[in-house]
């Protein structure tokens, strides 16, 4: 069985350490916290206090951790966006390492204009894979590259394109984005499993909107519930992190009612896995 977990951008409006409460008191056994979430990112990353909430919580350790995403694209053609990017992304891969967590997910980038990636793109794509590489190697975190959404200027959103990095790049590891993969095609996300799933050491979990957008529960969803039976049932048991929006509700929900949803969504989580 995997370890049941959940983004904290999920209550990005709380301080960590209420965050930290939250997903405890939701019955998940992990979080994944994003670099980026605001008490964090604005307060200038201090890391000795995260250190301090996840040794007040060790029911939720190791953590993992997600990379600087937002305003930040490591193939930019601007290149002082593409240098920040892969400096806050080495800086997040070393910060999880130094917490220990156990595995640091990274975007791959994309091409800054709405078009197919082209030489110049996987250049810079190239330098970034480099760059982690040498701080990889040198880590004890796990570094998992995310499939992104299928969109034409995307460098990594096929299973193709997965599994032919990974069979590159020894040192790296996958986290699976099913809410991405659906959005193509049920077809798309059975092919990443097929193919990718010895290296797949996190899963973040969503269901897909009538919006054909992902990032919605999973409880009463047939299509997320047969990706996480297949799952289950191929013996995975890495990190299952959900990844929830919560502005796709009539009206904002408070803390508590965040929780009521995470247990449910753990229910559903435990339902596929035991």
């Amino acid at each position: 069985m995997g370890r049941f977990s959940v983004s904290t951008m999920f209550f990005h409006e709380y301080p960590c350490d209420y965050i930290f409460d939250y997903i405890a008191e939701s019955g998940l056994d992990c979080l994944e916290f994003w670099v980026e979430t605001p008490y964090f990112w604005l307060r200038d990353r201090p890391e000795a206090e995260l250190a301090g909430w996840i040794a007040d919580h060790p029911e939720l350790s190791p953590i993992t951790v997600h990379a600087p995403t937002l305003d930040l694209n490591p193939c930019s053609i601007n290149p002082k966006v593409a240098e920040i990017t892969v400096e806050y992304t080495l800086e997040a891969i070393q910060m999880a390492d130094r917490v220990g967590a156990a595995v640091v997910t990274v975007h791959p980038g994309r091409r800054t204009a709405k078009r197919r990636p082209s030489a110049y793109d996987y250049r810079r794509f190239e330098v970034y894979i480099a760059r982690l590489r040498e701080v990889a190697e040198g880590a004890q975190v796990k570094v998992a590259i995310e499939n992104l959404e299928p969109r034409a200027n995307a460098l990594l959103y096929t299973a193709e394109d997965a599994v032919e990095i990974l069979e590159r790049e020894p040192w790296l590891w996958f986290t699976l984005d099913m809410g991405h993969a659906m959005m193509a095609s049920p077809k798309e996300v059975d092919r990443f499993i097929d193919l990718c799933i010895d290296r797949t050491v996190n899963v973040h979990v969503s269901a897909i909107g009538a919006n054909g957008r992902p990032h919605y529960p999973i409880h009463n969803d047939p299509g997320a519930l047969r990706v996480l039976t297949e799952l289950a049932d191929l013996g995975y048991s890495g990190h299952l992190t959900l990844e929830l929006e919560d502005l796709i509700f009539s009206k904002p929900l408070c803390a508590e009612e965040k929780i009521v949803l995470l247990m449910q969504e753990t229910e559903a989580l435990k339902e596929a896995f035991f």
